[in-house]
């Protein structure tokens, strides 16, 4: 089952892939309805620390275990040693006790670090993949904001462009208007 914010991350894929068209002459850059976009940005930015609060419970979860396993396996290494204490206090079976004694232990103490071994590398496991997945959240919404910024970026410059070639023909008309030599004039037919 996918959570919320790849369903907005699928959503902002298909808008661009489906609805968005290139600009004119070029097959790279394409044109976006800066409020459909806006709106999954800002679905995007609300999910998000409820999908790291998840992964946080779901590691403090597994530390909880961890913790667990711990007190479980301190309980066996007790309870082997108090059976151990108990075996060697009877003389008449002192070296069986002795060496059924070791054989708990060992076995308990084996046991006990397999449970915390595997408790720690199931944590450790669920921290990365928290940790991976978050930053490929933001990684997905770092490309599509840049594309979005680059978008706006190339339109502004070719806004900017098309209004100095604008000035410039005006200018130029003005100073083909005027009149040499007439007084009251500058050169670009302006009033002194």
């Amino acid at each position: 089952m996918s959570s919320r914010i790849e369903q907005i991350i699928e959503e902002i894929e298909e808008y661009i892939d489906r609805d968005c068209k290139y600009q004119p002459l070029s097959t790279t850059k394409i044109i976006v309805n800066k409020e459909h976009l806006d709106e999954l940005l800002r679905e995007l930015r609300m999910k998000t620390p409820d999908e790291i609060k998840r992964y946080q419970k779901i590691i403090s979860n597994r530390d909880a275990i961890l913790a667990d396993a711990q007190t479980k396996a301190d309980a066996m290494i007790e309870e082997a040693q108090v059976q151990t204490n108990e075996l060697v206090s009877e003389h008449e079976i002192m070296q069986q006790a002795y060496a059924q004694a070791n054989e708990i232990v060992t076995q308990a103490t084996a046991q006990a670090q397999e449970i915390i071994d595997n408790a720690t590398e199931d944590a450790n496991a669920i921290r990365i993949g928290a940790i991976q997945y978050t930053d490929d959240l933001l990684a997905n919404a770092e490309s599509i904001i840049g594309h979005t910024l680059d978008s706006y970026s190339t339109k502004y410059d070719g806004l900017i462009n098309s209004l100095q070639e604008c000035y410039d023909v005006v200018r130029t008309n003005r100073a083909e208007l005027s009149i040499p030599g007439q007084e009251g004039y500058d050169q670009q037919g302006g009033a002194q």
